[in-house]
């Protein structure tokens, strides 16, 4: 016998499904597409070499659903976008209109432990600003992701942007810390996983990742500990430029964290905080980079995040590119507006249900309601009157028709709302009104 089960990590959508996930993808386009952006797409599958370039290790090894396929080729499901858009927009360099302003709602798939809001196959929005080598591209994304929630009815008590520099990040990796690029690397990795994690298991793998560079010098190693703990516990810039930071390229990176914050205050975001410890796992990220937060105690997670990564495009061998982008998913979405009880009652796109009343042509006074834009039902089964009305009921359509002989003939028909169990004799254009 065949398995009821869908493969592990992935949904079944139901027709009550399709409508949450149109109503989440609507309010992305409605709000994404106000900013300008336009809608792409790419493959579904890619050579694997574009996700081993910039990906990471533990995409490509750990989490890609990859095969060889007839020509003797790896390709892999793809696990993100990035890699891909940045492929596509390396592909037209030349031709493609600057700042090019891009999005995509596609569904990817990575094999990891599926657990509350992480799922094998899942869809994002995927929104990247190309052309753009400033701070107010950052301020463009971020104020975005902003909107988005607000879309949906959030205000600023229900999530946190947080923010940090990947430039900030190794400066304070390589010369607060004193690490080496592969410590930086580790240690880098090992951030990005603190909050999945007790902090005794967070300090124990730190010392092992600073062990080489104290030279088993137990002094050293403490000392480092306690810088560690010390960034992990600051959340004001402020207070990290005057224990850590000292020389010219962090004054840069310093200044276009200010003026971002500054630009997010004047447009109303008040929901960006500073958080140094935020690193978003990614190879790639090369500036600015942030993760949406929720702040639900029955949700506290991040949500989705992005950053700048302004050296991808060059891997395809052509001039790089400026770019920042971000990517929200579906089903973290879903748990966020379930948290702050924001789901909305959805409604089928079927607004009526014609139930003939014997041997007649219902079809026809059917298709009199969709050349006036209703869209409608017609319960051809053999079933009684009565369980085609709870058939209604049951499928949340708010209204039934009925359709016999005589109706025809007066061309006024019985309207019944299955809901109130109200029923009118109406004709077809007050019908019409009512719907």
């Amino acid at each position: 016998m065949l398995s009821l089960q869908s493969y592990k990590g992935t949904r079944d959508i139901y027709p009550e499904d399709m409508r949450l996930r149109n109503y989440i993808f609507g309010k992305w386009r409605k709000v994404i597409e106000s900013f300008g952006y336009e809608e792409y797409d790419a493959p579904l599958l890619e050579p694997i070499e574009i996700y081993a370039a910039k990906s990471g290790t533990e995409i490509v090894n750990d989490q890609t659903y990859t095969f060889t396929d007839r020509g003797d080729r790896t390709v892999a499901i793809r696990p993100e976008m990035t890699p891909s858009v940045s492929r596509m927009v390396a592909a037209r360099r030349q031709e493609m209109p600057m700042p090019a302003r891009l999005y995509s709602i596609s569904n990817f798939m990575r094999y990891e432990r599926p657990q509350k809001g992480r799922e094998r196959e899942f869809w994002q929005l995927n929104f990247d600003l190309f052309g753009v080598d400033g701070i107010a591209a950052d301020a463009e994304i971020i104020t975005i992701a902003d909107k988005i929630l607000r879309e949906f009815g959030a205000n600023e008590s229900m999530f946190t942007i947080r923010i940090n520099d990947r430039r900030l990040t190794n400066y304070i990796m390589r010369e607060y810390l004193g690490l080496d690029e592969n410590q930086t690397n580790l240690m880098i990795k090992l951030f990005d996983r603190r909050e999945k994690m007790p902090e005794k298991d967070f300090l124990e793998q730190a010392a092992e990742i600073v062990q080489n560079e104290s030279k088993n010098d137990t002094t050293n190693v403490t000392t480092l500990l306690i810088k560690v703990r010390q960034i992990t516990e600051m959340r004001d810039l402020d207070e990290l430029v005057q224990n850590v930071t000292t020389n010219v390229t962090k004054n840069e990176t310093i200044c276009d964290l200010k003026n971002l914050f500054e630009i997010l205050k004047n447009r109303g975001i008040k929901s960006a905080k500073f958080d140094p410890t935020l690193m978003r796992g990614f190879d790639y990220y090369t500036g600015t980079v942030f993760e949406v937060f929720d702040e639900s105690p029955e949700n506290r997670r991040g949500m989705f995040g992005g950053g700048r990564y302004d050296g991808l495009i060059g891997l395809f061998g052509v001039e790089p590119l400026p770019v920042v982008g971000v990517a929200p998913g579906e089903t973290t979405m879903i748990e966020f507006l379930k948290a702050h009880n924001l789901l909305p009652e959805l409604k089928p796109s079927t607004k009526i249900v014609v139930i003939p009343m014997g041997e007649v042509d219902a079809g026809s006074v059917a298709d009199e309601l969709r050349v006036r834009n209703i869209n409608v039902s017609v319960d051809f089964s053999d079933r009684k009157t009565d369980k085609k009305i709870k058939g209604a009921v049951k499928s949340g359509v708010q209204y039934a028709l009925f359709v016999g002989e005589d109706e025809i003939a007066n061309k006024k028909f019985s309207l019944k709302n299955v809901a109130t169990g109200e029923q009118q004799i109406l004709t077809i254009d007050k019908i019409a009104q009512i719907l």
